[in-house]
């Protein structure tokens, strides 16, 4: 086997605890291909169009093109052929379809989307059962309380909400530039304003099977990235809804240990969309519930752009735009997820590159 080859086989089975569980996981329920995939497929040109209803679900209904079809078809028989290949010996040589077929199951059985209520997630699987251990699940949980739904009223596309947001300063949200420009108009490309009537908020609620709400009206947008760095950040009220107490800001990481296979999670309100990601995978992962908030883990892929860009494998969503990307040692954000691509991987700015960004800096954002 190949040198590069070997090493990513390795980095791959390294992400679940026992390779037995893989191989048991592909005999218990075999991959299903029509049609078909990992909720991980979104982009930042798209997704901000999506439409959204409360707790919205997918029809049981979806067509494809047959040369998707086959495609998939093809990648899963690969993978099947790789696990088969694995269990009789760990130093198997893998072609690359086997390769990229095995990853792919991976993402498929190993990347749970859990459901937040109450201000806490389900238990894990095993798997990814570190997030529950009484010195992590507390930590999560400070977390989820700072990430928000971004919603809108009087939208003009009629549009109830856009993505994800999180607090990164007493009164600045940060979310991505494609969800902003939903709802920023300006005639100088410095100045923000929100079209008339149009009113914005953030609610760091919206839980699957409750009516609690945590709403804080957006007042102002500070800005909107102009670069190549899809982020806009946004003052928020320091005063919510009847009874909603504001959350803590979030740590930005300012020195974060970025390698290969470590562990983050994202939070955020991951979106239906059948038409970039398999219908019958994406009701399985999500439970056919969608526009709710979910605790989403994975870990780093690989490094790109000189270390300005991660790419990590949750299993995210279009809604997941804006989403906080977290270290799951130090519960410190790493990244701001923006898009992705099915079976591949989903792609985030690094932010602790972006300290001496002027817009960064206008906002006052701290790094610790």
């Amino acid at each position: 086997m190949a040198q590069t080859t070997k090493a990513r086989t390795e980095s791959t089975l390294r992400i679940v605890d026992d390779f037995e569980a893989l191989r048991k996981s592909i005999e218990r329920e075999p991959l299903r291909v029509e049609p078909g995939s990992v909720g991980i497929a979104e982009s930042a040109d798209e997704d901000s169009g999506l439409e959204s209803m409360p707790v919205r679900r997918v029809p049981s209904r979806d067509t494809e093109s047959e040369e998707l079809r086959a495609e998939r078809e093809r990648l899963f028989d690969a993978g099947t052929r790789a696990v088969d290949k694995l269990s009789e010996s760990r130093d198997a040589e893998l072609s690359a379809d086997e390769q990229s077929g095995l990853e792919a199951i991976v993402l498929l059985r190993f990347r749970p989307a859990l459901l937040i209520q109450g201000g806490t997630f389900a238990d894990p699987p095993d798997e990814w059962s570190i997030l529950a251990r009484p010195d992590v699940r507390p930590r999560i949980e400070t977390t989820i309380l700072s990430v928000g739904r971004i919603e809108a009223t009087n939208h003009p596309a009629g549009l109830d909400w856009i993505g994800t947001g999180f607090l990164v300063a007493d009164d600045v949200v940060m979310t991505n530039r494609h969800v902003a420009m939903e709802f920023a108009r300006t005639t100088d490309g410095a100045t923000w304003k929100f079209p008339p009537r149009m009113k914005v908020r953030i609610d760091y609620t919206e839980e699957y099977g409750s009516t609690a709400k945590a709403e804080f009206n957006i007042t102002d947008i500070i800005g909107i990235h102009d670069g190549d760095v899809d982020m806009a950040l946004l003052r928020v009220s320091s005063r919510g809804s009847a009874g909603a107490k504001r959350p803590k800001p979030l740590p930005l990481a300012a020195n974060p240990k970025l390698a290969k296979d470590r562990k983050l999670y994202v939070v955020g309100y991951p979106a239906a969309d059948s038409r970039r990601n398999d219908p019958i995978e994406m009701r399985r992962i999500f439970e056919n519930i969608f526009d709710v908030k979910r605790l989403q883990p994975g870990v780093i892929m690989k490094l790109a752009a000189a270390g300005k860009l991660l790419t990590h494998d949750c299993s995210t969503l279009g809604g997941n735009s804006g989403s906080a990307v977290v270290d799951l040692d130090t519960h410190h954000v790493v990244g701001l997820h923006f898009g992705g691509k099915y079976l591949t991987g989903n792609s985030a700015h690094v932010l602790s590159t972006l300290q001496d960004d002027p817009l960064v800096k206008k906002a006052g954002l701290q790094f610790v």
